[in-house]
């Protein structure tokens, strides 16, 4: 396994995060056990789940996958080694403390929520899970400008910040975060003297490379990692979903909700990637995932699996290198078809 610092703290995370969606949905609790020992035993300490996992959203699922990590943590002996991330869910979740929002007092009751499930005393990464205000997060496009800002994100970071200082919460992130959001967090970091965020956690694949137009520079400049979340688009970039969409898959499982990687430019740029692929003797997932583990504002690339066949390739693309022509290649296709699942 190859590792990164996690910026402007003495971590070093693995390269490969184990998202941990699926625990409580796709996967049984058994199943996500031996996920995270096969995970570990490889190299991999950085873990990634949130207050309103399983996926998809539902009330009777939400906080299941904290709890599934719990009783996994529980049983070993080794906590220091392994470092956690988990996120307050943003607004929207009516049926999460009666209408999940980004306030202090819910901000404390979501962290307290969250340390009983996973069964810790503190958290290594806390992660705004998506902004308060109306903004273009989760593949919405064009811009409408909004009066409505809701909680301030100065009130949110002062409740991050307190965390901080109380203990319960190593370092602070953000997440499905715009360039003007992730300025304003490092601005008011500056200014009020509060916890500087060290990740943004948003998309970024083969078929949705947006962040490098304004958040890479962001990345660079103010030590800010990306943790690189759908880098496989929903399973389009393993290839098997090129002419069908099965059933019990992530895309079959939220239906209309991800279209945005289910439509022709996409099915044609997979198509594409796929030659590459061959062209190389690789696997598509391969291709894929090595092309994000390999960005330079990247700082762990965040993977996620329903079967131990599909989590030992995703993996193994730790160890593959993308050079310089496949890159050509790569950005060849880009150029011709750009972003078609922001």
């Amino acid at each position: 396994m190859k590792y990164r610092k996690l910026a402007n703290t003495n971590l070093d995370v693995s390269v490969i995060c184990l998202g941990t969606m699926t625990y409580g949905e796709q996967n049984t609790q058994s199943e996500a056990h031996e996920q995270l020992d096969y995970s570990i035993a490889n190299g991999i300490n950085l873990i990634d789940t949130a207050e309103m996992y399983a996926i998809p959203p539902k009330e009777e699922t939400q906080g299941l996958t904290e709890k599934i990590i719990g009783t996994w943590l529980a049983k070993r002996k080794d906590r220091e080694k392994i470092y956690v991330a988990t996120k307050v869910a943003g607004p929207g979740m009516e049926y999460l403390r009666e209408g999940s929002r980004l306030d202090k007092k819910q901000i404390f009751q979501a962290v307290d929520d969250s340390l009983k499930r996973l069964q810790t005393d503190y958290i290594d990464l806390y992660q705004v899970h998506w902004p308060e205000r109306k903004s273009n997060y989760f593949g919405r496009l064009g811009y409408e400008y909004s009066d409505e800002m809701g909680v301030s994100i100065e009130e949110t970071l002062e409740a991050m910040t307190d965390l901080v200082k109380s203990g319960r919460v190593r370092y602070i992130g953000i997440s499905n975060e715009t360039p003007w959001g992730t300025s304003r967090y490092l601005n008011i970091a500056k200014e009020k003297s509060m916890e500087k965020i060290v990740t943004i956690q948003n998309p970024y694949s083969l078929l949705n490379r947006i962040y490098e137009v304004g958040l890479a520079e962001i990345s660079k400049h103010e030590n800010v990692g990306l943790l690189a979340y759908s880098p496989l688009g929903f399973g389009q970039l393993t290839g098997k979903y090129i002419n069908k969409t099965e059933k019990n898959s992530r895309l079959g499982l939220f239906g209309d909700w991800f279209t945005r990687y289910s439509n022709e430019e996409c099915l044609r740029a997979v198509g594409k990637y796929s030659k590459i692929a061959d062209k190389y003797n690789l696997s598509l997932t391969h291709l894929a995932l090595a092309f994000v583990n390999t960005r330079p504002f990247v700082t762990s690339n965040i993977i996620g699996a329903t079967t131990m066949e599909q989590l030992k390739e995703n993996i193994d693309s730790v160890n593959i290198e993308i050079t310089e022509t496949m890159l050509e290649d790569i950005n060849q296709v880009h150029s011709s078809q750009p972003n078609p699942a922001p």
